[in-house]
Parts: structure tokens; C-alpha cells; sequence
């Protein structure tokens, strides 16, 4: 095939604007390629035909070509993952599968060509191939990692070892449609990947809709992947030793006539009659697999084909692109012109995508539509006299969380380290933890709502997940683990703020704080992670609250149930505390930011800015040692800090569903201007900026240094310097 550099006055498809290099010729195309393979009023090929197969080439070529442009446009991205599993991706279009999720951020480019393709990005005002090069990794554009922000992207795609998450929570949603999702044999490497697989099989046994796409390409980012020694049989038996029934693998090296050398070929080297070969079994395969995990088997499709196949270069050095890899070098060139198609064959791709699946994949695929929710009603809400008996706030909300879940049968609740331990037995009692063996001493059984796995990453993958698919979910963890599954999260949460429509905020709650594990000492103690939290308040979306007491807990969680594409964080304890709060109080909390609690008149008012429930009780008891010295005082029960930033400190404009609600100057003074102000929190100092930020008062801080064992709350308090004789002699040394 010859390529020539197209002039003013060639003759080609308008989309195709600013293409480099168009082919002059194909082999059999006058045979292959006179009219669409995918009929009139059809959404698929059949994988039989030659015709198909023909054209499932020309459309794997067409991506390699887009991908390597674009991303030399900019001399940046990564051209070689992609590019390696291009005729798998095109055979899942050509069968009618747009569903397609990735755990491969780097194939991001591949992903946006394919939505270039089919028209997806026409929404975003991409209608020829020089705006797509245009707007590659820039502002407004198409970001260098995927996210739910471009049109037909199903989930974002960044960190490895999420996109399985993404996918298993999409076919819990969807029994009815496939979910394939790339993985890398370098991101194979992640442990999450196959133990998420795995327990999650275990526990929906009849949820395989889901299929993973292993790009097997021998090469990582920067070296050959970890599992590149595998025999395919080794591979093979990896796979069935992990629950998989249904393994297809296609090889390229089967089908080379070139004598590459080594176990990973390039199918774009082979003859023409080979390539056909390769991509009908590529066809054939893809197509066994779909039909396989659409029946009920846990199916995985393989596809082993050297990393870089027909771009740049191969191996690892085909991975990313870097300021000499620009479209005038002669390696891009050469490697454009290589994979260069006539005119009509790319008019024939586009109207084969177009059709494939039923219309373009931001027209049809199931995240361009919003999921339909069970109504839930008002939750039976159960205010408790404050100064009464005390109440475990967990407990309190977990009676809830069971009405939601018998309201919303799609809801689900997960948790690594148990309910029984976080004081929310209760849910269990009421959703049943999901379980291949039925128990009713352990609230266990084959089709509960409770996803119990003992891994972080996997529950708040499938929680996460759920909530960006469209549906509600609550992801419950102890404080000190939960750091293990944020990674995942904030990617949810940074694509909720990007999203295109509405879906329920991803909701946790993290118990057994600190304050509440002295007996087992440091390794249950790691409420930094309250820092994570305090510098993703200026994301926007972001909302961690600390409710006082089991009244305010339950109005916390009332009001994330209203809310959407946010991240809601509630931090509670799981002790009996004392209720100090009405549901108006949290209401009024979590409008301003902050409640007052109590108020001590004295000559002079120390302002105590509390955050959380069991660091109230050194409070309370510095501010009646303080009035007996005269000094007044003001406890404040600090509910929602998001709203204590100023306005300009957040980027809040920037989201979707943008929430700009902040306290004004006035509402802030009346709650935290005095004579002296003191930040006490059992967590991470970092939680306080929106009021050190504000304040204009003498002021200090108190909060968490680090772990030790102790007996007692009030024994890891005191190593902390939180005591009450400590808060009383820095408020005297403010005041004067």
C-alpha cells in the first residue's frame, strides 16, 4: 500500500480534515469493501463473513492511524497499548458491544479516536480529525487520561487496577448488556484486579456480563511486563485458576509468515491473507466470549499481540511519545504513511461504527442516560431527647441504611472489616450480607446487599462504582483502613465532578476512629487520613461531615441521600455518646457549616471550634473549669467545614451539580469570634484551615499527633495533649 500527502484538491469525506496521509490503494478493497458490512437497519456484523473481517481491519488500521496522530500532534500520550489490542477493541464495535470500559488510562487516545469514529464527539463540537488533533490533552478538550466527561466514555481511567470495579458494578446494574473492560499485562500485576474478580464472582455467581480484554503484549510503561515469560497454556490455566470457565486466546504469533522473532508478533507485518486470518479469529473469538459471559460463564478474552503493533515503534518504546516524536519526525511519518487508508475507507469506517450498536456510543451507551431510582420516601428518623440516654450514632444510622436498602433493591452496602464491629449489626440484620453459604446466626445469604470482601480497594470499588453507574450505594469502613480503597474514590468523586448528568453521590461511613482503638494501639489509629479529606474540600465537591451525636448522624445521612455527584464522608463513633444535639441544630450544621453547642458567659470568651463527638467530652468539661475562673465560653460543633471556606478557596464553579453554598462573614463571626479560638479535632489539623483561614482571633490548635496503646479514650486523648486541663491553660494564656 502506497500513502501520498493529500493536497488542496483531494477528495475526501469533510471528518476527515486534517488528516496527514491518505493510502492510495488496498488489497481486495473493489472485493472487500464496496458497501458496509453491518446491512441496512442491522447494529453488528457477522462474524463469519469476510466481508466483516475485512473491514474490522480497515477499522483497527483507521484507530492505529488516529491514535498515532493525535498523539504526535502534541508530541505526547500513548500511542503503543492501544494500538497493540486494536483489533480486539474494533471487534467488540463490529459486533455491537460499545459498553467498553477500560483499566487502561493510557489508552485513552485509542478510546477518544473510536469516539471520534462513530461521531460520539460531534457533542463536543469534534467533527473533523484536525479539532480532535486540536484538542488533544488540552483544557476543555480531550484530557490525557479517560473521564466520564467525554461523550460516550463510560468511566474514567487513571490509576491501574480500578476499571474492573467500573464494569462488575455496570453488569450489576445492566444484566442485559456487556461490559468488556481492557486490561494491561502490566496492570495485571495489580493484586486488586483478579481478587476483585474473584470475590465478586463469589458472591454473583450469576453476574458475568462483565468481560475482561487482557492486551497481552509482553511490555509494561518502561520494561517487559511481569507476566511476559507466561506459556499461553501457564496463561491459560492463571485465568481458570481464578474462576474463569471460558478462556479465549488468540495469538498473533499463530498466524505470522514474517519469522518475527520472540513470543509477541505484529499482525500489521503479516501478508494480507494472514492479517485476515489473525483478525477473523480475533472476530470469532471476541464474539464467543461476549456470547459466553452474556450466557452465564465467567469469560475472559485474550488477545497476545506485541505492545506497539503498527504505530512508531514496538515494546516499551512504543508506550509513550516525548518532545522529539512530532509529526514531522521521520519515524511518525513513516509509521503514519504505514498505516495510511484511501478516502473511501475511511467513509466506510464511519459508517460501519456509526451503525454498530445501535448509533454512537454517546447516544446509546448506559451511562448517557439516567439510571431510574426506587423511591425511598421520608426515612423514619428517630430524634432522641438531647441530655437523654446516651446513643451510638452508627447504630442510629445503620436503622436507616436498612430502610434504603429494602426500598432500593439495587443498593448496596460494603464493608472489609464487618458491620458487627462499627456498630451497624443492624444492616446486616436488615440486608443480609451476600454469601455463597446461608446462616442466619451471621445474617448471611446468596443474594444480600451487605458486600463483604476483605479488601479496601474492592469495597469501595463496587460502592464507588455503583454511585457513578447511576445507582446508590454506601461504602462503611474503620477510619483507619479506609486509605486502602480511597484511591478508587477519588477517582469517582473527580469524575462526579466532571459529569455530564446526574447520579447519586458515593457515600462512607467510617467508624472506629482513633479515639475508639487505644486497646489496639497505632496500627488501628491513623486518622490522618482526615488530611486526604481536608485538602479534597477545595475539589469542590467534596463534603466531609462529622455529626455529634446519633441525632445529627441521622440528618447527615438524610441529606446525602439528597445529593448528587458528590462525595460524602461521615465520621462517627461507634461508643454511646452523649446526644447533645436536635435534628434542627445538624440541619442548621449543615446549612452553615457549624452549630453552637453551649454558651458560658465570663469576662472574657474563649470560642472552642470542635470537630467530631468524642473530643467533645474534654471540651465540655475545659469549659466549666474555665468558668470557674470567670472566662466564658462558646462550644462549637463543626458539622460540615466545606462550608466554612470562603468561596474563592473552593472550586466549586468548576462541577457539575455545583454546590456555592458558604457561610458569609457575618454568620461566621457570630459563631466564632471571641477573645481567643481554639481548633480542637481528634483527627487531622489540616481539617480546621476553613476557620484558621477566617479568623482574625488569637488562636491555636489541638489535634492528633500519633498512635500508641492505651487502655482508655481518655488515655489516648491525654498522650495527644487533648485533655481538658490542657485546653484550659492555653484558652488563659490567649486571654491574657
Amino acid at each position: 500500500m502506497t500513502a501520498t500527502t493529500p493536497k488542496a484538491t483531494s477528495t475526501h469525506p469533510q471528518f476527515c480534515e486534517g488528516i496527514q496521509y491518505f493510502g492510495e490503494s488496498l488489497p481486495e478493497f473493489a472485493k472487500y469493501g464496496q458497501s458496509s458490512a453491518i446491512r441496512a437497519g442491522e447494529t453488528a456484523v457477522n462474524p463469519n463473513d469476510d466481508t466483516a473481517v475485512y473491514q474490522t481491519i480497515l477499522y483497527a488500521d483507521a484507530l492505529r492511524y488516529l491514535t498515532l496522530q493525535i498523539t504526535g500532534a502534541k508530541a505526547s500520550g500513548h500511542p503503543g497499548g492501544f494500538a497493540s489490542q486494536a483489533e480486539a477493541y474494533a471487534a467488540l464495535v463490529m459486533l455491537g458491544y460499545k459498553n467498553i470500559i477500560t483499566e487502561v488510562g493510557h489508552h485513552a487516545p485509542g478510546f477518544y479516536s473510536a469516539m471520534f469514529l462513530d461521531r460520539s464527539l460531534e457533542d463536543m463540537g469534534i467533527t473533523t480529525v484536525q479539532q480532535l488533533r486540536d484538542r488533544f490533552r488540552e483544557r476543555h478538550g480531550l484530557l490525557g487520561h479517560l473521564s466520564g466527561y467525554i461523550p460516550g466514555i463510560l468511566a474514567p481511567a487513571g490509576p491501574l487496577g480500578q476499571g474492573q470495579h467500573f464494569a462488575m458494578a455496570a453488569a450489576l446494574l445492566h444484566r442485559d448488556q456487556l461490559f468488556p473492560f481492557t486490561v494491561g499485562d502490566g496492570g495485571l500485576g495489580e493484586p486488586y484486579i483478579m481478587s476483585g474478580m474473584a470475590h465478586f464472582h463469589t458472591a454473583y455467581p450469576q453476574v458475568t456480563n462483565f468481560l475482561p480484554v487482557l492486551v497481552w503484549n509482553g511490555f509494561s510503561q518502561e520494561h517487559h511486563s511481569m507476566v511476559s515469560t507466561k506459556t499461553n497454556a501457564e496463561m491459560i490455566t492463571y485465568w481458570q485458576g481464578n474462576g474463569f470457565v471460558e478462556v479465549v486466546l488468540v495469538d498473533a504469533k499463530d498466524f505470522d509468515d514474517q519469522n518475527q522473532p520472540g513470543d509477541y508478533v505484529d499482525s500489521t507485518a503479516f501478508s494480507w491473507a494472514k492479517r485476515m486470518e489473525f483478525t477473523q479469529a480475533v472476530l470469532a473469538g471476541v464474539d464467543k466470549a461476549a456470547k459466553s459471559a452474556l450466557s452465564g460463564k465467567l469469560t475472559v478474552f485474550i488477545i497476545k499481540q506485541l505492545k506497539g503493533a503498527g504505530v512508531h515503534a514496538r515494546g516499551a518504546k512504543s508506550h509513550n511519545l516525548y518532545p522529539k516524536d512530532t509529526l514531522d519526525a521521520p519515524h511518525i511519518v513513516e509509521a503514519l504513511k504505514a498505516r495510511a487508508l484511501p478516502p473511501a475507507a475511511w467513509q466506510l469506517v464511519r459508517e460501519n461504527v456509526e451503525k454498530a450498536g445501535g448509533g454512537p456510543a454517546a447516544k446509546t451507551v448506559v451511562t448517557e442516560f439516567i439510571l431510574p431510582l426506587a423511591e425511598i420516601g421520608s426515612l423514619p428518623l428517630e430524634e432522641y431527647p438531647v441530655g437523654g440516654e446516651a446513643k451510638v450514632a452508627t447504630t442510629a444510622m445503620g436503622k436507616l441504611v436498612g430502610v434504603v436498602g429494602q426500598q432500593d433493591k439495587n443498593f448496596i452496602v460494603t464493608n472489609a472489616d464487618g458491620n458487627e464491629a462499627s456498630g451497624i449489626g443492624n444492616i446486616n440484620q436488615a440486608l443480609k450480607i451476600n454469601h455463597p453459604v446461608a446462616d442466619d446466626l451471621y445474617n448471611q445469604v446468596p443474594g444480600g446487599q451487605v458486600y463483604e470482601p476483605l479488601s479496601e480497594d474492592a469495597c469501595a470499588g463496587l460502592a464507588a462504582g455503583i454511585a457513578l453507574m447511576g445507582g446508590r450505594s454506601l461504602w462503611c469502613s474503620y477510619e483507619s483502613f479506609a486509605v486502602n480503597g480511597l484511591p478508587i474514590w477519588q477517582t469517582v468523586t473527580q469524575a462526579m465532578a466532571e459529569l455530564r448528568r446526574p447520579t447519586p453521590s458515593t457515600v462512607t461511613l467510617y467508624t472506629a476512629g482513633a479515639l475508639e482503638q487505644g486497646r489496639n494501639g497505632w496500627t488501628h489509629q491513623r486518622p490522618e487520613i482526615e488530611a486526604y479529606f481536608a485538602a479534597m474540600m477545595r475539589n469542590g465537591n467534596i463534603f466531609p461531615l462529622f455529626p455529634c451525636d446519633a441525632n445529627s448522624i441521622q440528618v447527615c445521612y438524610d441529606w446525602a441521600l439528597t445529593t448528587k455527584n458528590k462525595g460524602i464522608v461521615i465520621t462517627a463513633s461507634k461508643s454511646p455518646l452523649p446526644i447533645r444535639t436536635t435534628f434542627a441544630q445538624t440541619q442548621e450544621g449543615l446549612e452553615n457549616g457549624a452549630v453552637v453547642l453551649q454558651e458560658l458567659s465570663g469576662d472574657k470568651t474563649v470560642v472552642f471550634a470542635v470537630i467530631g463527638d468524642m473530643t467533645l467530652i474534654p471540651v465540655y468539661a475545659a469549659a466549666q473549669q474555665l468558668q470557674a475562673q470567670g472566662i466564658g465560653s462558646r462550644i462549637v460543633a463543626v458539622i460540615n467545614p466545606r462550608r466554612l471556606y470562603r468561596p474563592h478557596d473552593v472550586a466549586w464553579d468548576t462541577c457539575a451539580e455545583a454546590d456555592g453554598g458558604f457561610i458569609d462573614d457575618g454568620k461566621f463571626a457570630t459563631l466564632f469570634t471571641g477573645d481567643a479560638l481554639i481548633g480542637v479535632t481528634g483527627g487531622a489539623a489540616a481539617m480546621l484551615e476553613p476557620i484558621m483561614l477566617r479568623s482574625t482571633c488569637q488562636r491555636d490548635t489541638f489535634a492528633w499527633k500519633r498512635g500508641e496503646t492505651t487502655a482508655s479514650a481518655g488515655e489516648l486523648m491525654a498522650f495527644n495533649g487533648l485533655t481538658a486541663e490542657a485546653l484550659v491553660k492555653r484558652s488563659a494564656d490567649l486571654v491574657g
